[in-house]
């Protein structure tokens, strides 16, 4: 069988509870080989985000090229992006590589409330990256963000933003109250 090379790339979490750590323990336990891009170093724990110092764009680009020029990625999941100009780099270089199956998992928020991605770069992250993107796992202001819509309160409302997030081409997402079969 073969073995299955799963690339993160997002944010760092020192505590191990989000981030690259998260993501390649994940890799691992389901028997994956985990390579790692890094989008910013965070500096956070269970009471919040205490300082971000994100990644130069080119460096960015640069771990980019490292891995897929070097190994064959099978799956990719993202995380942080943190600004426009990393999306813009992890964008342009998922399309140079022709890279298949990304799951987007928008993190735009830390637990704590505190921002992870910048305002101006949500546009650039729904016309650049979403068009590459298997799968997307936004929560409700995600959502709501990536829909410049205001953040859905009633089943009725997420069912709406559902239905115009497949109108606009996103796919993925999980609505865990609606009975299967």
């Amino acid at each position: 069988m073969k073995r299955i090379n799963a690339l993160t790339i997002a944010g760092t979490d020192p505590s191990g509870g989000a981030g690259i750590q998260a993501d390649l323990k994940t890799f691992s336990a389901l028997g994956a080989y985990g390579c790692s891009v890094i989008t910013a170093l965070v500096a956070q724990n269970t009471r919040g985000v205490q300082s971000v110092y994100r990644i130069e764009p080119d460096f960015v680009a640069a771990q980019l090229d490292s891995v897929f020029s070097d190994v064959r990625i099978d799956t990719t999941k993202i995380g942080m992006l943190a600004e426009t100009d990393i999306v813009e780099a992890v964008a342009e270089r998922l399309a140079r590589y022709q890279i298949k199956n990304v799951v987007l998992d928008t993190v735009m928020l830390a637990k704590s409330g505190d921002p992870l991605l910048s305002a101006s770069a949500v546009e650039t992250l729904r016309q650049r990256l979403l068009p590459q993107v298997s799968l997307i796992t936004p929560n409700l202001p995600e959502a709501a963000a990536l829909l410049a819509a205001p953040h859905a309160r009633t089943e009725k409302e997420m069912l709406e933003q559902g239905q115009s997030a497949v109108g606009n081409g996103l796919r993925g997402g999980i609505n865990e109250r609606r009975p299967s079969g």
